[in-house]
């Protein structure tokens, strides 16, 4: 499984150092709303996306995203690239 530190210190209590730490407390709140009990490679995908969404809020919520955005300066999109295709997936 790949990208999965995030979910190995949210759900299994999983401990990191320095910056991977700092990090994962920044994500770890987009985490919160997940089904723990979806099989590995689905969790992974689902906060993979959790993330992408967060980060997303997090940005336009702030003080400077949310004027640029207001102004028309900035749109924020996510989207996720899937390593193994290539392909960019979009979110709506």
């Amino acid at each position: 499984m790949r990208g999965g530190a995030a979910i190995a210190e949210k759900f299994h209590g999983t401990r990191y150092r320095s910056r991977i730490a700092s990090l994962l407390k920044s994500i770890s709140p987009a985490l919160d709303n997940l089904d723990q009990m979806l099989p590995p490679a689905q969790l992974l995908s689902a906060a993979v996306e959790a993330n992408v969404r967060w980060t997303i809020r997090v940005v336009l919520e702030s003080r400077e995203g949310k004027a640029r955005a207001v102004r028309g300066d900035v749109k924020l999109v996510g989207a996720i690239y899937d390593l193994v295709t290539g392909r960019v997936r979009l979110l709506q």
